[in-house]
């Protein structure tokens, strides 16, 4: 069985807010078993379990809170936690919103390994899917189905642009995320900036933190990190919110243009299929309602 684990000593970053243009600092901090994923602010004396019930908003980005926090864009770091295996941590946030660094995970990746992350003495549950969850509308699917190990498999498609298609199925393990995904950037198109800014949205964005699109060409003059840059962030940004479910989940999971609402909402309809899943600890149990406060990993 695997162990819950938490890292080995704190980590800090720093930066801008991609939707505030708020600069925030953040720290990582070791935490005790079932602590889970806590993220706390000093100046309020406030702190939170991160879950899905803590969801306040998914304007293009998931933001999570309560009657006294606040945080926004939290999906980049809880997908770092995730994939890094940590279960239990003290998040230390200075500021409104996590900062959007170079638009991947990448820099927040390499800080918490260079930490080191340390096994704890007591098991991790995880949820397994049993049975097939799918949910729809009608501008979007996920799934999530029965799989010897932790799947993605994200498709999107972008009408009469260049892009086209993008599909990628990711097998979840720590080395291929830190080299294959966590890279991966925002991004967005340049026909939305004006819109974005026009409603508060992105005061924080640049070429320095995101990738920007033309009907025909990438603005960045840089270029592309991978051909196919843009659906390894939205996988990236899907480790990061279905984390919220609370434990690891091991299953396959398949979007089709799905985003951070459909995504919860995706793991509000999981959570209530109890039938279609069991959580496996010391010995296999069926719960109900998973009221564990652990990172998908």
């Amino acid at each position: 069985m695997r162990s819950q684990r938490t890292i080995k000593e704190c980590v800090y970053f720093e930066g801008v807010g991609l939707h505030t243009g708020s600069y925030c600092k953040v720290t990582l901090h070791p935490a005790p078993v079932d602590t889970g994923i806590v993220f706390y602010r000093p100046c309020k004396k406030s702190s939170m379990v991160t879950n899905i019930s803590a969801v306040v908003d998914t304007t293009y980005a998931t933001t999570i809170g309560n009657d006294r926090l606040k945080v926004r864009t939290v999906e980049h770091l809880l997908a770092v936690i995730s994939a890094m295996g940590v279960s239990n941590l003290t998040i230390e946030v200075e500021g409104p919103e996590i900062p959007i660094l170079d638009g991947s995970a990448v820099e927040i990746a390499r800080l918490v390994m260079e930490a080191g992350v340390r096994k704890q003495k007591k098991v991790m549950p995880y949820i397994k899917i049993l049975r097939p969850i799918v949910m729809e509308d009608g501008h979007g699917k996920v799934a999530a189905y029965p799989f010897d190990g932790r799947k993605i498999t994200f498709r999107m498609f972008f009408k009469n642009h260049f892009l086209g298609e993008q599909l990628l199925s990711f097998d979840l393990d720590r080395g291929s995320f830190i080299n294959e995904i966590a890279p991966a950037r925002t991004f967005g198109f340049l026909r939305d900036v004006e819109y974005f800014r026009a409603n508060g949205l992105a005061k924080g964005g640049s070429l320095d933190n995101a990738v920007i699109f033309s009907e025909t060409s990438v603005i960045n003059e840089s270029g592309l990190r991978f051909k196919d840059e843009c659906v390894r962030h939205k996988i990236l940004d899907s480790i990061g919110d279905f984390s919220l479910v609370g434990l690891p989940i091991e299953g396959h999971i398949v979007a089709d243009k799905s985003g951070h609402t459909m995504n919860v909402k995706f793991i509000n309809k999981l959570l209530t299929c109890s039938d279609c899943w069991e959580v496996v600890s010391e010995q296999v149990e069926k719960a109900p309602y998973p009221v564990f406060s652990y990172s998908y990993s």
